[in-house]
């Protein structure tokens, strides 16, 4: 069943590279914590989006939103994935679960491979997903997707958290009644 606007999220709890631990349940943020699942150490969209991710955590910070982009890498190629889209301030979460990956609603992908950039894909990972949960636990915003391309830009996304801000504009997409 698709996760649903203004419910609780899934738990989610990850060890994060510089950090500590992270878990859903426990975040404390002013007003919302951005989740991007990514793929791995092998995307190379993926390295393109913890850099603007990178870039933009004083950003989405002063509009009271703290960020975590979270794999289902091993430790090892989230250091990897941390020196290549030079990943200090943005938390960076590994070993995900694809049991929670897929209750949080994601694809999973068989890997194929060698990619692009020469990095053997896992054997199994989940494709992205951006989230945007409140600091209630309940969900806000979410894009998933079945590929690793056209994700939606983390620069409009803030843009668009200075009009939810605004306009305490609420979550939408949250009716479950009979169509």
């Amino acid at each position: 069943m698709p996760l649903t606007p203004r419910a609780p999220v899934p738990a989610l709890a990850v060890d994060t590279l510089a950090h500590g631990r992270f878990d859903i349940a426990a975040a404390r943020p002013e007003r919302m914590t951005l989740i991007a699942f990514y793929r791995g150490l092998h995307c190379p969209i993926c390295i393109t989006q913890l850099k603007e991710l990178e870039r933009l955590v004083p950003d989405f910070a002063a509009r009271g939103v703290e960020l975590i982009a979270i794999s289902s890498d091993d430790a090892d190629r989230a250091r990897q994935m941390a020196e290549r889209a030079g990943v200090s301030a943005l938390r960076l979460g590994y070993g995900l679960d694809l049991a929670t990956a897929r209750a949080w609603g994601l694809y999973i992908s068989a890997g194929r491979g060698t990619t692009s950039i020469g990095i053997e894909e896992p054997a199994l990972f989940s494709e992205p997903g951006l989230f945007l949960v409140r600091a209630d636990g309940t969900l806000y915003y979410m894009a998933i997707q079945t590929m690793p391309f056209a994700r939606p830009p983390a620069k409009e996304l803030l843009a668009a958290l200075d009009f939810v801000i605004k306009a305490d504009y609420p979550a939408r997409g949250e009716y479950q009644g009979a169509l």
